[in-house]
């Protein structure tokens, strides 16, 4: 399966339709094996792109659940620690606050 094919059902927010078309053209090209297809197949690369996107927002939208929608920021943050236990790696830091000067008056 494609690794950067992200799972898109039940968050909140729902998933984009930026995002849906992301993950229906990752699976086209992992599909066909090329992450451009020639002129020739353009169009046929295309409609298979469209038709997917179609189906997964179908999909999406019709998938039901009792349990409470999932956060994107948590889903990455156990993305990240998952990843630095599997590989080793130092956990990404979290950007510090803007330290302005305040000028007193």
């Amino acid at each position: 399966m494609c690794r950067s094919i992200k799972c898109l059902a039940h968050f909140e927010p729902p998933a984009t339709e930026d995002e849906i078309r992301a993950s229906a053209l990752q699976f086209v090209r992992k599909l066909s094996g090329a992450a451009r297809p020639s002129r020739a197949n353009g169009a046929v690369f295309d409609s298979a792109v469209d038709e997917v996107t179609e189906a997964a927002t179908r999909l999406l939208q019709s998938l039901t659940t009792a349990t409470p929608p999932r956060n994107r920021d948590e889903e990455a943050q156990t993305a990240r620690e998952r990843s630095r236990r599997r590989f080793g790696q130092a956990p990404t830091p979290t950007p510090a606050p803007d330290l302005v000067p305040t000028v007193a008056s």
